[in-house]
C-alpha cells in the first residue's frame, strides 16, 4: 500500500504513524521516570553517604525494605483501581521503584569521595557540610549515573512496553508500543 507503508490495523489506522506517536510516548515516560528516580535516589543516596552512622544504617534498612516490593504487582493493583491510569501516574509509580539502585551507586560514591584530600581541604577551609556536599561531593559522584542513564530509559521503555501488553499501562486510545504489540 502506498499511502500505508506499514498497513493499517484492525480498526483502520496506520501503523507507521502509531508507531512513531509509540515512540514520542515511550521516551516521554522514559525520561520521566528517569529524572524521577535521579533526582530521588540521589537525594537519598547523598544523605546516607554524606551523614553515615546511624542516619546511614536506618536509611538503608528502609531502603532494602522498600526494595522487597514487586514493581509489577503494585503498578497493576493501583492500575486496576484507578482504572487506567494517566501517564503522569504510571512515571510516579515505575519511578517509585527505580530509584533504589541509583541510592545505592550515590551512596557508594559519596562514601568513596569524602575520605579524599579535597574534601578534606574544604572541611579545612570551615566550608559547611551541605556545601561542601553539594559543591564537591555531589558533581564528582555522577559520573557512573551518567553512563547508566541510557540502560535506565530502555528498563523504563521496557516497563511501559510490559505494563500496556499486560493491560495495565495507558488507557486504550493511546497508540502505544505494547498495546501494538499486543494486537500483533
Amino acid at each position: 500500500n502506498s499511502v500505508n507503508w506499514l498497513g493499517t490495523d484492525d480498526r483502520g489506522r496506520d501503523v507507521l504513524a502509531r508507531l512513531v506517536y509509540g515512540f514520542n510516548i515511550s521516551m516521554t515516560f522514559a525520561l520521566g521516570v528517569v529524572g524521577l528516580a535521579y533526582l530521588i535516589g540521589v537525594v537519598v543516596g547523598a544523605i546516607l553517604g554524606m551523614c553515615g552512622g546511624l542516619v546511614d544504617l536506618i536509611g538503608l534498612r528502609i531502603v532494602e525494605a522498600w526494595s522487597g516490593m514487586p514493581l509489577f504487582y503494585t503498578v497493576m493493583i493501583i492500575s486496576s483501581v484507578v482504572a487506567r491510569p494517566p501517564l503522569w501516574l504510571l512515571v510516579a509509580l515505575v519511578a517509585a521503584f527505580s530509584w533504589i539502585a541509583v541510592s545505592y551507586y550515590v551512596r557508594g560514591e559519596f562514601l568513596r569521595e569524602k575520605s579524599r584530600d579535597y574534601v578534606m581541604a574544604a572541611v579545612a577551609l570551615g566550608e559547611s557540610r551541605w556545601w561542601i556536599m553539594v559543591r564537591h561531593i555531589l558533581p564528582n559522584s555522577l559520573t557512573p549515573l551518567l553512563s547508566l542513564a541510557p540502560i535506565a530509559i530502555s528498563g523504563a521503555i521496557s516497563a511501559l512496553v510490559a505494563l500496556d501488553f499486560l493491560g495495565f499501562g495507558l488507557p486504550v486510545p493511546t497508540p502505544s508500543w505494547g498495546e501494538l504489540l499486543d494486537q500483533g
